[in-house]
This record gives structure tokens, sequence and C-alpha cells, in this order.
């Protein structure tokens, strides 16, 4: 007979020694320091999404197991904690805990687990992943010096271009300068009416329309912890904002999140000046790999030095919520990634919804 012990907390339920114990089993995995991971993120999505819930593994004597956060919808549905804005998602176990997806599941009192971020090597949910994705990082582990001689000898006009268009913002715009940690709300706020904007010209969903998407990055910039603190990270020219980017950093991993930049100065390549300089400053501070996250970009390719492996699946358990849940969302997934994998489609597709998102832009007087 099992003495395994599952009980279902919210987040902000959680003791000072959960939280201890949940560092500590992140910190023994062996996984790179990914935020998102972190009992913090978890404490801060259950401030805004009042279904997150939290999973605590008892085994035997041994104390706490595990922890498992989550969302739990309709019907059973289950999904990642912050699913939408969470780019690192799983389970905190100890190494080689016997336990199964679907004991795990039932305890929690779900019919399906939705993932769209699974972390490498969560060997719990991985065999239930339906395609996998790249997440592009940057290492700078051995210095920033070392990672820019490696991107002159891979990239040399990549990186002369950059250069020199930074200095053409210095003469034109006036004095530039980079402040890795900036405290200042009113600039967390000019970002995000960047980043609405981009999303709106590029015919995506504007995620900060989203209450709790804003309210969840707001908390997030006051939030200092060793294993994740939100990061504002500014591009100033003349002392004006041109650039911009809030993530999320550990002592070692900066995960990027949202980067945006001023469209009146597209021409002098703000973000990508803003993510060489970003890179220089956070190698100097202590983080070894910047993860820029899934999803191609011309910049990313530009600037990764290396890939993550992350998954996009369902975990279930056999019964009629589960088939709900495949009839839903399975014929949009299948057809997504037939128009992803025919470049002639998915540029179709990305022409459309441009053209769309400029017909939803306000009329200039």
């Amino acid at each position: 007979m099992s003495s395994r012990r599952i009980r279902v907390v919210r987040p902000g339920d959680l003791g000072a020694g959960d939280i201890e114990t949940w560092r500590e089993l992140r910190a023994e995995s062996g996984a790179p320091a990914q935020p998102f991971m972190e009992p913090e993120f978890a404490l801060a999505v259950g401030r805004v999404r009042p279904h997150a819930r939290v999973a605590v593994i008892g085994e035997g004597a041994g104390g706490t197991a595990g922890f498992f956060p989550f969302e739990r919808g309709r019907l059973g549905h289950g999904r990642a904690v912050g699913l939408g804005v969470s780019d690192v998602q799983g389970a905190v176990l100890r190494p080689q805990l016997p336990l199964g997806a679907k004991e795990l599941l039932r305890a929690c009192s779900l019919s399906t687990w939705e993932f769209d971020n699974l972390e490498e090597r969560q060997g719990l949910f991985e065999p239930d992943a339906a395609r996998s994705h790249a997440s592009y990082v940057i290492d700078v582990g051995h210095g920033y010096e070392a990672y820019e001689k490696a991107l002159r000898a891979r990239s040399p006009k990549f990186l002369r271009t950059t250069l020199a268009k930074e200095r053409k913002l210095g003469r034109e715009a006036g004095e530039v300068r980079f402040v890795l940690d900036e405290r200042d709300p009113a600039v967390l706020r000019t970002l995000m009416e960047w980043k609405s904007a981009q999303y709106r010209r590029t015919g995506r969903r504007d995620r900060f329309a989203k209450r709790w998407i804003r309210g969840l990055g707001e908390f997030l910039f006051h939030t200092r912890a060793p294993g994740c603190s939100g990061l504002l990270s500014v591009l100033y020219a003349d002392d004006r904002p041109v650039a911009a980017h809030f993530g999320l950093r550990s002592r070692t991993v900066l995960s990027c999140w949202f980067p945006a930049y001023d469209p009146s100065f597209a021409k002098f390549s703000p973000g990508l000046v803003l993510h060489l300089r970003m890179a220089r400053a956070a190698a100097d501070d202590g983080v070894g790999m910047l993860d820029m996250g899934r999803g191609a970009a011309v910049y990313k390719d530009a600037l990764k030095t290396g890939e993550l492996r992350v998954y996009e699946g369902t975990s279930a358990r056999p019964g009629a919520g589960a088939a709900l849940h495949w009839l839903g969302r399975e014929p949009s997934r299948r057809a997504h990634d037939f128009v992803r994998t025919r470049p002639r489609l998915a540029g179709l597709a990305q022409r459309g919804l441009e053209r769309a998102g400029r017909l939803r832009e306000p009329k200039r007087p």
C-alpha cells in the first residue's frame, strides 16, 4: 500500500517550509534555474488566476517530495499555471520519484493537463507531448567578450551593422545609455503600450488586453527573490526610452519575456541594440544564459548560441472529460501544424494577419 499523500492547495496557502522545500528540490534537479519554475511565479499567478492550485506531494516519512502547479477549469480540464505567458512548465519533483501522470491527475481531480512549454527532462509528462519546439538561448557563461567574439566570427555583418546603428542612434537622437534593472513603473507601462501596439500591428492577440496578464506583469515587476525577480531593462537615447524588455531572472538565467521598442526609432534597430547591451550587463551580473523562448524570429537566429527543447501536448486520464478536450483542441492544433510546416501557406497566413491588424489600427486624423 502506497504511503504517498497528495494535497491540493491554493498557491497562497503554501507555507514557508513548503516554499523552501520547493526551492531545494528545484536546485537538486540539475535543470537550468528557470524563474518560471520557482514558487514565486506560481504565487504570482495565484494572485490573478483564482483557479490556480498546487499539488503538494508527500512521500512516507521522507516529507515533501514534489510540487505540481496547475490551473483547473471546467470538467476537470487542467492547464499549466500561467498558460499563455509561462515559458517553462512542469512539476518540481524529487529525482526518481515513483509517480505516474495519471495518478497525479487523479489526485488533482483533473481529466487533462495541457502544456505548451514543458521543460526538457520532465519524464512524467514528456511521453504525452504531441510536438517539440526550439527555445533559443544566448550562452554568456564564459563572459560577454567570449560571446561577442563568437558572434563576430559567425555573423560579422550582423554585429558590425548593429553596432554602427547604435552609434548612429547616439549621433542623431542623443546620448545612448542602458539600464539593466529599471525601477520606474511608468517605463513598464510604456513597454506594455508598445507591445500592445505591436500585437495589433501584426494581427496577433493582444496579451496585455487581458487584465490578468497585465496584473501579473505589474506584480512580478515588484517581486524580488533569489530564483525569480522581475527585471525591466531599458535602452535610452537622450533620456528617452527607445527600447525595453521585461523578463524574469534567477541568479544565473534571464528568461526573456516581453521585448518591444518605439517604432519611430525603427531605423536604428533599437531592439537588437538592447539585446546586445542586455547580454553584456546580465553576464557582468552573474547570468550565464538568456533564454529567448520558443518561436522563430530573425533576431533570435542572429543572437542565439544554441537551443533548448520545450514540448507541447496534453496528458489525460481516460474518460469523457479527456475526449471532450481532444475534440475541442486537436483539430485546430493539427490545422495549425499543417500551415506552420508549409512555408508558402505560413507566409500567406502571416500577411493576412498583418492586413487584419492594419484594419484594426485606429485611423490617424
